[in-house]
């Protein structure tokens, strides 16, 4: 199965197999940012299809940690506050 890598312009995302390396170069000599991941699939679409789903699971872990972290804090808070009056 050939490994593909994904090209990335605004929201277009360009996928071209590894050993296509000229047409690699011309889509970033058109502003095209090579992204990090390189996925091993049948075809572009699946490999397409598996590149998004990466994407989104890095995006819910990082919105996970986002509100994980403030709810925590809140939660510190709130505990301090009622710590603070039982004291009295």
């Amino acid at each position: 199965m050939p490994v593909f890598i994904f090209l990335k312009k605004g929201s277009q995302i360009a996928v071209v197999e590894k050993a296509d390396a000229p047409e690699a170069a011309r889509l970033k000599a058109q502003g095209y940012e090579q992204q990090f991941e390189e996925i091993t699939a049948p075809n572009t679409a699946k490999a397409l299809a598996r590149f998004r789903d990466i994407k989104q699971e890095e995006e819910a872990i990082q919105h996970g940690f986002s509100t994980g972290a403030a709810f925590f804090s809140l939660l510190a808070v709130l505990m301090m506050i009622i710590a603070f009056f039982l004291q009295r």
